[in-house]
């Protein structure tokens, strides 16, 4: 104890470079800060990312590392890179927009990195901790911009209630936390913690009335009462999932009475299809339509292996009708709007395949029960149904959302399976 006290700094640092438990304490703290990171700044969150990588490598394990590799849950995500890599061979657009093609899959191969760390660190919670504690941060700061919208960061397109980023992440995260929420909230109920569970009951209806009276995108008034569901049918009895059910419709149905803001974003649905429909506008609705109309028909040109890594523009450039302006037939994009459709038009069904894969293998991951599970299920469950309206396991957000949930997650449920495994072995 003498010894340790009287270590300059210098001893101190040296000591802590050479201790394997020192640099898994850094790569636990990177992995937090990028978690709470991510909801404000892209940058921040690819630097802390890139951090967390690095201090990995000096006391990694290689041949455990290898090993673990070779599980399902590792091999998809890295088989869709490579197919996306592979993929360059077959495309007809230029060299740049294939390597740019190949980018946006290239935060899969974080995911095994973060299941084989998380399964050696007691620290995964801290990760979501972290990610909620800035979400709730950054729900204040949404009502702040409501009220004063000068204090926004955002200099190119100003949004309401927006302080960085854009409406879509923004409801991709609140909704996430609020339907996360539910499994502690209820477990918490069981056991008469009332007071705990009150207050996280106030911190999931707080980021439910900010997308109710602030910005909400369309894509989670769909997929809120699927995630929802899934937590009914997994964790309440039918008796409670009919007091819950009719509890949401009654909040349901008092926000579209008291929001005029709910309502629009609700009726620009109807309105975006009428006028697409009628006059062929580039509504947002109208837009996605097009997309995936003329994308199923791309894929039907080649449904094998697609028409190759970064084709997708030069695809609809070929279809685009000429001087339609402000027409959703003149629109020309890279990005069809649908994940499914965008791995399709690239890589036709053996891509289509390895995506499924990803998605069920990851499903499959978290079929017991604890907060891990809850977690890492509700992830999966909100990108898969989330990706029908667009491609948000490519996306920067959606998809470091995905990795860092299934990865921190992944990581956690494999280490309690081995801890129950080892404890069933000494019992025997």
């Amino acid at each position: 104890m003498t010894a340790l006290v009287r270590e300059t700094p210098g001893e101190v640092l040296r000591r802590r470079v050479r201790s394997p438990a020192a640099w898994r304490e850094t790569v636990d703290l990177f992995a937090i800060l990028t978690a709470a990171s991510l909801p404000w700044s892209t940058s921040l969150a690819g630097i802390f990312n890139a951090l967390m990588l690095l201090c990995m490598v000096p006391f990694l394990d290689v041949r455990a590392f290898l090993q673990s590799l070779k599980r399902p849950i590792c091999v998809a995500p890295i088989a869709l890179v490579l197919l996306a890599l592979v993929g360059t061979l077959w495309s007809d657009a230029a060299w740049g927009a294939r390597f740019y093609a190949v980018n946006p899959t290239v935060k899969l191969l974080v995911l095994p990195v973060l299941l084989y760390h998380f399964e050696r660190s007691p620290r995964g919670p801290w990760v979501f901790v972290a990610f909620l504690v800035s979400c709730a941060l950054l729900s204040v700061m949404s009502w702040l911009v409501a009220f004063y919208p000068n204090l926004t960061l955002k200099t190119d397109a100003i949004e309401r209630g927006i302080f960085v980023k854009n409406y879509i992440d923004q409801s991709q995260e609140f909704t996430l936390c609020a339907v996360a929420l539910a499994y502690p909230i209820v477990m918490l109920l069981r056991e008469k913690r009332y007071w705990f569970a009150g207050l996280l009951t106030t911190l999931a209806l707080s980021f439910f009335v900010n997308m109710a009276f602030v910005v909400v995108s369309r894509t989670a008034l769909v997929t809120i009462p699927i995630m929802f569901g899934v937590f009914a049918l997994l964790h309440l009895r039918w008796r409670s999932i009919a007091i819950v059910a009719a509890a949401l419709l009654a909040g349901a149905f008092l926000a579209w009475q008291v929001s005029p803001h709910l309502r629009h974003t609700a009726e620009r649905f109807t309105n975006d299809y009428t006028r697409y429909v009628e006059r062929g506008e580039a509504t947002s609705l109208g837009l996605r339509l097009e997309f995936w109309r003329k994308s199923l028909g791309f894929f039907a040109e080649a449904p094998i292996a697609g028409h190759g890594t970064g084709s997708t523009r030069g695809l609809f450039e070929r279809v685009a009708t000429p001087g339609s302006q402000h027409k959703a037939s003149a629109e020309v994009i890279g990005n069809p709007h649908n994940q499914t459709l965008n791995v399709a038009v690239q890589w036709g069904l053996i891509g289509v395949a390895v995506l499924y894969t990803i998605w069920i293998l990851h499903l499959l991951l978290f079929r017991g029960d604890g907060l891990a599970n809850w977690i890492g299920l509700l992830v999966v469950v909100q990108n898969v149904f989330t990706s029908l309206f667009n491609s948000h396991l490519f996306d920067f957000h959606e998809g470091w959302m995905y990795v860092i949930g299934v990865g921190v997650a992944g990581g956690m449920v494999v280490r309690a399976q081995q801890v129950e495994a080892k404890m069933r072995e000494a019992g025997s």
